[in-house]
């Protein structure tokens, strides 16, 4: 739902609650970047690190409070302004109205039937913020001489938004007006709410998304107090670490990428009322993409329920040290997967992938095994058999590889401080706060997946014992089965495709929590993504001669219904 604006009037460095001098706060500021730029902590000292990273932070935050800039009203007062801007700038808005969903949140609302495929959004591009248009604003001369904002985008979209907001006559201010006054990502949640996540698979991001956002925060107030080009900016007055932190999880939530005016290349942007599409069962809605809990929450604010995507990490690899090394590895090449990697269980049946039941068979083969699939007519051919669940290497094998798996899943259930039946416990407990509800619903989603992956591996094990007490006979790999898997995407084998694990890698290493002021090695022809994972502009068309424009179609066709959320409130997918 939305959230009041800071009843404040747009205004620029008034109304501290205590005077500051500039030099006490760059002192502070220097100590937070100082602080933030050194090297990693060794393992099991980044909580420490993230509590003195904290401190700092609440201590500036504390002498600039009453500093920011807000506005004066409801978010929902404000909606009106937007869709009359909007249709003002030639949007079409004659098919749905902003509707608050209660629980879901602040969401568009079809007023008429939308049929399949029919264009129900058509935005053009003078209402979008997008690098270009940071380029071409008071941000302009900065941005031709700072390497991090030139190399990411993601940033400069997030200063863009800050000085248009401090603008009183930026004619984007109908859209900031509208925009949630905070968010509920981690950012914003409180050091006893973070707690709840330690142990989870999402707190190394977590702790990193706010360690590098202090930093970032740290070296941009250093930039616009200091570089003779940021002189003009509205910020130097008011930028606190509120406001950053704002603006980021504003881009975050809500940043697309989408072509260039010319089409040459991609760029990001804030689309208006876009944005206001939901991620819940529905039509009219935007996909994220396959996300999992953790990623929903770290980058979205919320623990999205009916998540069929959502997955728990695990990673796994071959020792070099084993006697077999050479002999796997080669295998593992030889079907595109490295003999290390990270891979994930899933929350469907079967909660291995057909790339990680073909990594776990080689990681159990015997050495005459290896050889099947390494040398004779048959080798290369058997290799497109390794992820196919209908054809196991040996009754043994599949015993091991889903003992391993049965195994390393209780293993991994054991680090959590805490049993879901303790997080179903305190999940009823009616005062507890919405961020600690999001972050133990995390830390409960995780658990249920390694439980049935532990389930799985002990039915597994059992069944393939049994095949093999009883003497059947193994099933026989013919060659002519190669057409069959070839043709069935349900049993393609993992030959030469990428990792989806390692996609989301490099995804996470593009998220905001992974960007560094330090401009050495920055590539600028590589566009970071603030959220880690773009968020598509799903049935885009080209634009019609002479016009300009983001459109968005009915999905009714298009994706599983089970889809996106951008807009509203945390728990089941807002912003």
């Amino acid at each position: 739902m939305g959230k009041k604006s800071r009843v404040k009037t747009q205004k620029s460095g008034t109304g501290a609650t205590a005077a500051v001098s500039p030099k006490e706060m760059m002192n502070l500021i220097s100590e937070l970047l100082q602080k933030c730029s050194s090297t990693a902590p060794s393992p099991g000292k980044e909580w420490e690190e993230y509590v003195q990273i904290r401190a700092l932070v609440e201590k500036i935050r504390k002498k600039q409070k009453g500093m920011s800039v807000s506005f004066e009203g409801t978010r929902e007062e404000f909606f009106s302004e937007l869709m009359a801007w909007a249709t003002e700038c030639g949007a079409s808005c004659d098919c749905f109205e902003i509707s608050n969903f209660a629980d879901e949140g602040y969401g568009l609302k079809a007023i008429r039937d939308i049929k399949a495929e029919e264009l129900f959004l058509w935005v053009p591009r003078k209402m979008l913020m997008t690098v270009e248009s940071a380029k071409n604003s008071v941000l302009g001369p900065l941005y031709s001489q700072d390497r991090i904002l030139q190399a990411m985008g993601n940033v400069t979209l997030a200063i863009h938004l800050l000085c248009e907001r401090a603008n009183p006559s930026s004619p984007w201010l109908p859209y900031i007006k509208t925009l949630p006054a905070d968010y509920d990502t981690p950012l914003y949640f409180e050091e006893d709410e973070v707690r709840h996540l330690l142990a989870t698979q999402a707190i190394q991001d977590v702790l990193s998304q706010y360690k590098n956002t202090a930093r970032q925060y740290a070296y941009f107030y250093k930039v616009i107090h200091t570089h003779p080009n940021a002189s003009k900016l509205p910020l130097k007055d008011a930028f606190t670490f509120d406001d950053y932190r704002w603006a980021v999880s504003s881009v975050m939530t809500r940043q697309n990428q989408i072509p260039t005016a010319d089409g040459s290349r991609v760029t990001l942007a804030l689309i208006p009322l876009w944005d206001m599409c939901n991620h819940t069962n529905g039509l009219i809605y935007i996909f994220y993409g396959t996300r999992s809990n953790a990623e929903f929450v770290i980058h979205n604010g919320f623990f999205f329920e009916d998540n069929a995507h959502d997955r728990v990490k695990i990673k796994l690899g071959v020792s070099k040290s084993e006697r077999l090394y050479a002999m796997k590895a080669e295998v593992l090449a030889r079907a595109g997967i490295p003999a290390s990697s990270i891979f994930a269980l899933h929350c469907s049946e079967p909660p291995i992938s057909a790339q990680l039941l073909a990594f776990l068979r080689v990681f159990c083969m015997t050495e005459e095994e290896l050889r099947d699939y390494l040398v004779g007519d048959h080798a290369i051919n058997k290799i497109f058999t390794l992820g196919n669940t209908e054809f196991p290497v040996s009754w043994e094998n599949e015993i091991k590889l889903w003992t391993f798996l049965e195994t390393r899943a209780a293993l991994l259930l054991k680090t959590y401080k805490t049993t879901s039946e303790e997080d179903r416990s305190m999940l009823e407990k009616p005062d507890l706060s919405l961020h600690s509800r999001i972050a133990i619903k995390l830390r409960l989603a995780e658990k249920e997946i390694l439980e049935r992956a532990v389930s799985c591996g002990r039915a597994k094990r059992l069944h393939f014992q049994k095949q093999l007490d009883e003497g059947i006979p193994l099933p026989l790999y013919e060659e002519s089965d190669i057409a069959l898997l070839e043709n069935a995407d349900a049993k393609l084998p993992i030959i030469l495709r990428k990792l989806e694990e390692e996609d989301e890698h490099v995804q996470e290493e593009m998220s905001l929590a992974q960007i560094k002021p330090d401009a050495a090695g920055l590539d600028s022809s590589k566009t970071p993504v603030l959220n880690g994972q773009c968020k598509d502009l799903n049935g885009t068309q080209e634009d019609p001669p002479g016009s300009d424009a983001v459109v968005k179609e009915s999905e009714a066709e298009k994706h599983d219904p089970s889809t996106k959320r951008t807009e509203g409130e945390p728990e089941d997918g807002s912003k």
